[in-house]
């Protein structure tokens, strides 16, 4: 009986599984109501009294084990249903959630301020032709205004180009819908520029067209009196006379910022007025290219840059810095 007891004990110490199947046989072949110990258990008394210490010592040796081994596969087995859960592709590192970029923050507030009051947004492909990009903006081959946009040309096909504006994707939108149109067209443009603090050759417009019967230069200041109002708080502006190849006539929107602090009288050099953006009728030529009938349509366009937006809501001195996305200065937009 005690050569048996030993070999119980091998079995014991060789037994080894991370199924759970095979573990509870284990369990049950030694620990179950007719299981070997019960068994043992029950011939103890049979046993003659001088080998009944030697016996019961074996006895006690084979329960320790059985029940050392039992935890053992326990916890063998726990460690495994956690591995088993986890997501072994996930970083060894937690990730950081991301802000969300200042650009993109004021470029959504205007265009819900625009979609308030019917606009709706066009996008347009940031690779462009000549047509799109100049032609039909009353801007044909050799005009002088050209020079007024230093454009990224494609060195195989001089007929394309990186879009210096997003009146491009105006053009696109009035050659496939007649009007009432009334659009904004956000997104990047491209200029051959140096990059200083206050220019960079990347930058992001928004534009807006209207176009209609009867629309007039009062309804395009009345639309920017409302815009303005809106996102900067402040109703009083003024619109000087400009010059733009594709609209006619054209001014220049100055906001009223105020003399109000040091900042103030800086980013205004001490008058008070921001220029914020470009408008205008949009010129009876750019209709014609697009074969819109320019005796019964009018309508107005306007232009914006938004890193100059960013700047001025944010005070922000340096453009460079939308580009760089630095942590430090991301991590301050976090609550918006």
């Amino acid at each position: 009986m005690l050569e048996k007891i030993d070999e119980l004990l091998v079995e014991v110490s060789n037994f080894s599984s991370v199924n759970k199947d095979e573990i509870e046989q284990f369990r049950i072949k030694f620990n179950g109501k007719k299981g070997i110990l019960n068994d043992i258990f029950a011939k103890f008394k049979e046993v003659p009294n001088e080998q009944k210490k030697e016996f019961g010592q074996k006895i006690n040796t084979l329960k320790q084990a059985v029940e050392s081994k039992l935890d053992e596969l326990k916890n063998a087995t726990s460690s495994n249903i956690i591995l088993e859960k986890e997501d072994l592709t996930r970083p060894g590192f937690p990730s950081e959630l991301g802000t969300r970029h200042p650009i993109n923050l004021v470029k959504n507030r205007i265009i819900e301020i625009f979609k308030s009051i019917g606009f709706a947004v066009a996008d347009g492909p940031e690779i462009e032709d000549d047509w799109h990009n100049f032609t039909a903006l009353n801007l044909p081959e050799y005009h002088p205004a050209r020079d007024m946009q230093d454009t990224f040309f494609i060195e195989t096909n001089p007929d394309i180009l990186l879009r210096t504006h997003t009146s491009s994707v105006q053009i696109r939108y009035m050659e496939e819908n007649q009007p009432p149109i009334r659009i904004l067209s956000p997104g990047r443009v491209f200029r051959n520029e140096a990059i200083s603090s206050r220019s960079h050759c990347i930058f992001h417009q928004i534009e807006g067209l209207y176009i209609d019967e009867n629309v007039s230069f009062a309804d395009l200041k009345q639309t920017i009196q409302f815009f303005t109002t809106e996102l900067f708080g402040k109703s009083k502006i003024r619109m000087r006379p400009s010059y733009f190849p594709f609209t006619e006539p054209s001014a220049e929107v100055d906001v009223y910022w105020g003399l109000n602090s040091e900042t103030d009288y800086r980013i205004t050099k001490g008058t008070g007025w921001l220029e914020i953006m470009g408008c205008g009728m949009v010129d009876s030529a750019v209709l014609k290219n697009v074969n819109i009938d320019a005796d019964k349509y009018s309508g107005y366009a306007f232009g914006m840059g938004i890193e100059r937006i960013v700047m001025l809501l944010y005070q922000m001195s340096d453009i460079r810095m939308f580009f760089e996305n630095d942590k430090r200065m991301l991590e301050q937009f976090s609550g918006l």
